[in-house]
């Protein structure tokens, strides 16, 4: 048989067409020998242009860009809420879960955003074409928040209003949906487009790689902090007008910073779409499916030269996970023939490809155990900002703090975890557990469940002493009347949802961004944006659910329209709790059963190279001793 044949050769077919020279012409051999130098300098030429681009003069810009954008998003969504009950008089619930079905739209949409950047256009172009429609989408609802003829007539009181008429929806969703439609060109692309200017995927960067995530979500966090004090302050105090321009005006700096630091930016060219090789890979093994996979994975079918442009980092190794992929990779009597010309990637698939799609899947347990995270703070912004607006706002007799700016605690927590986790948290763990990083990321990530539990815990009681002080003053019935308990007891509840976010969002970013292959870091971002999605939806659907099969014959229920005080919600923040622990537990066992990727990196040291394997933050460093023995030395990463 084949296999048995090639058992005593190489398992690497490095093999190329014949190139036919003809010695006996001397001219066309001086020729085709300064056309390979030519070749050869063009290649160092513009080896030199990349190394000079990129680097940490870049991050000015792109930061610049995010702060401003984060500014923007967050000016704009933040009390969004507010001018849906308000300004457009929907009802509780429907607005509720109008803002979170159209923040699911959001967090699908960096799937094709991924797919455009590394299949056509390039991450830089991406995120430039997104700009410019979350732009269109931000000046069209700031419209619509001037003329009056975009809203219906006030309502104070919030008893038989009249709702938003449909063409004045109508405004509001194409503007939503354009927005939305904006953040997925920059969501999978602007953190990887960052860390693509510092190479973090190179191993000598991975001690950069932590504090470059930590610093990128702290500036964000920064610019959230501004929008929610300076912002929602005017949207409430001034005018909606103004409120929702001056982020539009910011979202058009952000554009104009990044298309400033153009000329200075590593511009990685698109490899071609992820997608279609993952495809081949399980078109491949489903031809194959009859054959069994061989016990010694060297006879898998390899190509380096195939594989160098989605592999500059290092290829990926065999590993002996999801084997039913293997199959794509071994080479019947039937793909001989190919293999030495021109190999059909439909039928046959190299080791790293098929490795690319084992990578993926198995990020995706732990990525889905995102989704009843983002489920429990979905409403956050709806149901918190609602009691926010029932109880004692004063800071003074004539100052009150806007319901909305009460998020601010939330970004309080995260710039102080943040700040504290480098200096005193890493230090603190390195005593335990002897790792550079204090905690692993996965580590980092289930400490963002724990907490957030507790915050969600914690939001139940804060829940029931507020409506226990409505019925001691009689304002059980009375919705727009303010309840004589200070709204700083929503304090600790933002506060640790805004740590469990530095914990379980910055740890994720860095996990995936570490772990996806080379050439589908947006793509697995893309899927965490997918993660948050799934989980708004599945907040929509729960809010939807509890609001209907909890009604009673009176029609009250634990989620109401109007009356907050009338309601079970901290009956709500109790499911929610319980179903964070059943995730909690979920996510360990996914996270005891991951296995990281194992990554062949050739390192150049004079003619020979040294082979490097990248093992789960490890380096074997396998090499030839004086005396011609194998030598493993394993290097601490």
């Amino acid at each position: 048989m084949f296999h048995k044949l090639m058992a005593s050769q190489s398992a690497c077919f490095y093999l190329n067409p014949p190139i036919v020279i003809n010695y006996s012409n001397p001219k066309s051999f001086k020729k085709m020998e300064s056309e390979k130098e030519n070749m050869k300098d063009e290649e160092t030429v513009e080896m030199s242009k990349q190394k000079k681009l990129g680097g940490i003069k870049t991050m000015p810009f792109i930061l610049a860009n995010e702060i401003c954008d984060r500014f923007a998003a967050t000016g704009f969504h933040a009390n969004l809420i507010t001018y849906l009950t308000q300004q457009l008089n929907m009802p509780l619930v429907k607005a509720s879960n109008t803002l979170t079905n159209f923040n699911g739209v959001a967090s699908f949409m960096p799937i094709f955003g991924a797919l455009l950047a590394d299949s056509f256009a390039g991450r830089y172009w991406t995120i430039v074409i997104a700009l410019l429609i979350y732009q269109l989408g931000m000046v069209i609802i700031t419209i619509s928040a001037i003329l009056p003829q975009f809203r219906p007539q006030q309502c104070p009181t919030q008893e038989n209003c009249k709702e938003a008429s449909q063409s004045q929806l109508w405004v509001l969703y194409i503007s939503l949906l354009l927005t939305s439609i904006g953040l997925g060109g920059t969501r999978p692309c602007v953190v990887a487009f960052a860390a693509d200017q510092l190479d973090i995927s190179k191993f000598k960067a991975r001690a950069k790689s932590w504090n470059f995530f930590n610093w990128y979500y702290f500036s964000l966090s920064l610019a959230s902090l501004t929008a929610l004090t300076v912002i929602v302050y005017i949207q409430d105090r001034v005018s909606w007008g103004w409120g929702l321009g001056i982020p539009t005006i910011a979202m058009a700096i952000a554009f104009v910073a990044f298309l400033v630091g153009s000329p200075f930016y590593r511009k990685a060219k698109p490899e071609g779409s992820p997608f279609v090789r993952v495809t081949q890979v399980i078109v491949a093994a489903i031809k194959k499916w009859k054959i069994v996979v061989p016990v010694n994975d060297k006879l898998l079918y390899e190509n380096k030269e195939l594989d160098e442009r989605i592999s500059r980092d290092g290829r990926l190794v065999h590993t002996n996970q999801l084997r039913w992929f293997d199959k794509a990779a071994i080479i019947t009597d039937d793909d001989t023939g190919l293999v030495s010309k021109s190999p059909k990637l439909w039928r046959i698939a190299t080791v790293h490809r098929v490795e690319e799609l084992k990578s993926i899947i198995r990020l995706l347990p732990i990525i889905s155990t995102g989704i009843i995270f983002v489920m429990a703070y979905s409403h956050q912004s709806s149901f918190t900002v609602t009691q926010a607006r029932t109880m004692d706002r004063h800071l003074s007799n004539s100052f009150q703090i806007p319901p909305a700016s009460m998020a601010v605690f939330g970004v309080i927590g995260t710039l102080i975890s943040i700040a504290l986790y480098d200096r005193l948290f890493v230090p603190f763990a390195y005593r335990f557990t002897n790792n550079p990083a204090g905690i692993t990321c996965l580590q980092r990530i289930g400490v963002g469940f724990v907490i957030n539990i507790f915050a969600t815990f914690i939001a139940t009681f804060v829940e029931m002493k507020r409506k226990q002080a409505a019925k001691d003053h009689n304002l059980l019935d009375k919705p727009t009347h303010t309840i004589p308990i200070s709204v700083f007891w929503l304090i600790p509840q933002y506060f640790l949802h805004g740590v469990a976010e530095s914990f379980f969002h910055v740890g994720k970013l860095e996990f995936l961004y570490d772990q996806s292959p080379e050439s589908m870091k947006s793509t697995a971002l893309a899927l965490y944006w997918i993660a948050i999605a799934i989980g708004q939806y599945a907040g929509t659907l729960m809010v939807t659910m509890v609001h209907k099969y909890t009604a009673n014959g009176s029609g009250r229920n634990w989620l109401p329209d109007r009356n907050l005080n009338r309601g079970k919600l901290e009956y709500y923040y109790m499911l929610i709790s319980g179903i964070q622990v059943l995730n909690l537990v979920y996510y360990f066992l996914c996270a005891w059963l991951y296995t990281y990727k194992p990554l062949e990196d050739d390192m150049k040291s004079g003619e020979d190279g040294d082979l490097e394997l990248v093992v789960d933050k490890m380096v074997v460093d396998v090499t030839n001793g004086d005396d011609g023995n194998e030598r493993k030395e394993v290097k601490s990463t």
